[in-house]
């Protein structure tokens, strides 16, 4: 249970700040790229060190994916993690939507931070190559990170934290960035919700394409991992 109020709740901050500062900002210029890719970084930067020693803060299906099938969880924590990481992405959607209704400001993304494909021109395979790439440099960075085989110490939150503004500042003026199906998840359904269906649409792009990013980095972290046997 406390793995999965973790998981929540970190998920449910990564949305918050880090969707909230995209619908703020608007991310129409480097100003905003920079402050969301920040805001981004920076949470996972606080979790780690909040949530980290109680669920590993995945606060990311693509990252439960890869810990799974490098052995690292079982089955049934990686369906828990995954819900629990569903439910906080729309939770943290829903506080955005309360504090921008409440407050009548402009949300300057149209679709809570929504993930789309205006960056890449509509181009669903091109989008689906951006976040495959992403999400395996991401997830590749953080099996690396947290191996057992290497004591990185306490450094490993800020590492992968930094890498999350790195991929954030590459990748927004294209996909938005999402890396993260949950964290694309919420903010699509309040959108949804709200009236804007077209986050929706596309919403499978963004759950498939990490998906698959984060298999291949678990793949191509195992075999390098793996001891040569022909020394």
């Amino acid at each position: 249970m406390k793995k999965f109020i973790a998981e929540l709740i970190g998920t449910c901050v990564l949305v918050t700040f880090g969707c909230g500062t995209a619908m703020l900002t608007g991310c129409e210029h480097w100003g905003g790229y920079l402050l969301t890719a920040l805001a981004f970084g920076l949470v996972i930067v606080g979790m780690a060190y909040c949530v980290g020693n109680i669920s590993g803060c995945h606060i990311n299906p693509a990252v439960s994916l890869a810990v799974f099938l490098t052995k690292g969880m079982s089955g049934k924590d990686f369906a828990i993690y995954v819900v629990a990481q569903c439910l906080g992405a729309w939770l943290g959607g829903g506080i955005l939507a309360l504090i921008f209704g409440v407050a009548e400001i402009e949300d300057m993304t149209g679709g809570f931070g929504s993930n789309g494909v205006g960056g890449v021109n509509g181009s669903i395979p091109a989008a689906l190559i951006v976040e495959v790439i992403l999400t395996f440099v991401f997830v590749f960075v953080i099996l690396g990170v947290t191996s057992k085989k290497f004591n990185h110490g306490s450094f490993g939150g800020l590492i992968i934290g930094l890498t999350l503004v790195l991929i954030h500042i590459f990748g927004i003026g294209l996909t938005g960035t999402s890396v993260n199906p949950a964290r694309s998840f919420g903010p699509a359904l309040v959108a949804a919700i709200a009236g804007n269906p077209e986050p929706i649409k596309y919403l499978w792009i963004f759950i498939v394409g990490p998906l698959t990013g984060a298999a291949l980095a678990a793949g191509v972290h195992a075999f390098l991992e793996k001891e040569d046997k022909t020394k």
